[in-house]
């Protein structure tokens, strides 16, 4: 225990503040029992340790990862038991589908334990949202993605712009005091929206994020074998070069030489582990029902990391669109344009894109890439990245 707390104690110290996500201030960290899960790399340690070292006395708080020593002989029930006894108060338990029946014993721990509070993080999704259903009417569970353009600025550049909201981008209500800010947004398509891109390595990072996710995560939760793993690299990459990918089960089924069936739930694995976005048709708002139109990678870095010298800008632009709008709407697909949002039809382009597409639309936009500024329905796509 005492090599725990030092662990935990030298982390916090060391912990920059200066910096917060967007969810840093959506959690209400006064449930018992509190969930951040996201994809691999998008910053949940550092935002749990940020608010341990601005809100709890480390000497009631200890952080924990399940991947530590510790567990491989003792329980996270008897953790949990010695530190209450010692007076704690605040428990976190960082990578927590690193172990084995995490949510039965989570479950044990909120029920004899009310004076405890816990917050556990996990980057295997697929497994958080799995082990979520023995905490139903318990945890509250958060799901954080990567940087927005809008938080790229103020990490990277220190660059400070507030937040905006669709309505105030549609009728152009911004005071942005960015100067020349494509360079900048090229830069964050290519490479800013994981946190860890500030360090070196980032490209063998990314990699490594995408082995891990399609070697370990996934073929785990789904008790698939070594080559069926290979199968999800081979599919990332087909929808990678697409522009955008346009699902044609049978097609996908005879490259992969896999069968059809199996391949809408490999996408929904992908998907659920941040790997890709599937954009479907209006469902009325239950998600996941609605026949799937199109299939992106998750982010534009993924696109630039995976599809190489394959890069197909439209995707690029497309794939970011969807990425920062899905974090506050509901963005389902469109007969007449890209996309649709609340019953407005968005259609993405570059700076020299018309209004063909969506001369019919009741209520539509143009979002061009490469403008600065915009004007009456032409609105530029960075400034969709400043939203969170």
């Amino acid at each position: 225990m005492d090599t725990l707390f030092a662990y935990s104690n030298q982390l916090v110290s060391e912990t920059d503040v200066t910096f917060k996500r967007y969810m840093y201030d959506r959690i209400n960290w006064e449930n018992r029992l509190v969930g951040l899960i996201g994809p691999r790399g998008v910053g949940k340690t550092t935002l749990v340790l940020q608010h341990i070292k601005n809100n709890l006395d480390i000497h009631h708080t200890l952080y924990v990862t399940a991947e530590d020593f510790y567990f491989a002989k003792n329980r996270l029930t008897d953790l949990a038991d010695t530190f209450v006894k010692f007076g704690g108060k605040h428990l976190f338990i960082d990578e927590i589908h690193k172990y084995p029946d995490w949510s039965k014993e989570l479950k044990l721990i909120y029920d004899y334990h009310r004076g405890l509070k816990v917050v556990f993080t996990g980057s295997s999704v697929l497994d958080i949202k799995k082990g979520s259903s023995d905490l139903s009417r318990r945890a509250v569970v958060y799901t954080m993605q990567g940087l927005s353009f809008r938080e790229y600025l103020m990490l990277f550049h220190q660059i400070d712009v507030p937040k905006f909201s669709l309505e105030e981008i549609l009728n152009h209500q911004m005071n942005v005091s960015v100067r020349h800010p494509l360079p900048f947004f090229r830069t964050y398509l290519e490479r800013g929206y994981y946190p860890f891109s500030m360090e070196y390595d980032f490209d063998l990072r990314l990699q490594q994020v995408v082995n891990q996710t399609l070697e370990s995560d996934i073929p785990t939760y789904a008790d698939m074998n070594v080559s069926t793993g290979r199968k999800l690299k081979q599919l990332l990459a087909i929808v990678a070069e697409s522009v955008p990918f346009k699902p044609n089960m049978s097609k996908i089924a005879e490259m992969l030489t896999i069968s059809r069936n199996n391949i809408a739930d490999y996408l929904l694995y992908m998907e659920e582990a941040g790997m890709v976005a599937q954009l479907r048709e209006k469902t009325g708002g239950i998600r996941g029902l609605g026949k799937v139109n199109k299939v992106y990678l998750d982010n534009a870095n993924l696109v630039y990391g995976l599809a190489k010298e394959k890069q197909n800008i439209g995707n690029i632009r497309e794939t970011f669109f969807l990425n920062q709008l899905r974090v506050g709407h509901e963005v389902s697909s469109s007969s007449l344009a890209d996309f649709k949002i609340e019953g407005i039809d968005f259609e993405v382009g570059g700076k020299n894109k018309g209004r063909e597409q969506i001369r019919n639309a009741e209520k539509a936009f143009v979002v061009k890439d490469d403008i600065e500024s915009g004007f009456l329905n032409t609105i530029p796509l960075w400034h969709f990245g400043l939203m969170y």
